[in-house]
């Protein structure tokens, strides 16, 4: 049957086994030259992915950083704040009656200049004098800081200023619940009690 061929047809039959021989040579290398392309481009997005994740990653490590400085800042000021507060709550409780006590000293001095007196002094005028002049400096220097008396005697009696001591029958009947006697004086310092009356009522 081969014998039956001329031969052009002969080189006809070769040049088109020639082009389907090239033809499927090529097709797997366009395939492969496809698939590498495909894996480059899923390549390149992975790496642009993994390199935007680790960006985030330390812009939100620096972030972190930046907040405990701040919080290490705040701790240490705080610290700071608490020592010298106790620091100088310490002083003013060792300090905290010096102005009073430099106001008493004058008076402690009158009080000493008065004692010699009495050793000495015969006129019994004259030590009184000088006593009571030391009392009224002595209540003026306390008013000065603030102190004042309680008064008393022929009020209400008032659990929330006066201590009763006792009680006795009432003189007249408008004194009943009042105050008849004050056996120690209450005081305020600076409108604030600071020491209860100690009162008898009359009943």
């Amino acid at each position: 049957m081969a014998s039956d061929l001329t031969p052009s047809s002969e080189r006809k039959i070769f040049i088109m086994n020639e082009k389907e021989n090239n033809r499927s040579s090529e097709q797997p290398e366009d395939i492969s030259m496809s698939i590498n392309a495909d894996d480059s481009i899923a390549g390149s997005t992975h790496l642009n992915e993994s390199v935007a994740e680790e960006s985030e990653m330390e812009k939100l490590q620096e972030a972190l950083q930046d907040q405990k400085d701040k919080y290490l800042r705040l701790y240490a000021e705080f610290d700071n704040f608490k020592r010298r507060t106790a620091k100088e709550k310490v002083e003013l409780n060792q300090t905290a009656g010096k102005d009073v006590i430099q106001s008493l000293l004058e008076v402690l001095d009158d009080s000493d200049r008065a004692e010699k007196q009495l050793q000495t002094a015969q006129n019994i005028d004259q030590i009184r004098e000088g006593v009571q002049l030391v009392f009224h400096k002595l209540r003026k220097s306390l008013k000065q800081r603030g102190l004042k008396e309680m008064e008393s005697i022929g009020t209400m009696f008032n659990p929330d200023m006066h201590e009763a001591i006792t009680e006795i029958p009432a003189p007249s009947v408008d004194m009943k619940g009042k105050i008849i006697d004050q056996v120690e004086t209450g005081y305020y310092l600076n409108d604030k009690i600071i020491r209860f009356a100690k009162v008898v009522i009359g009943k």
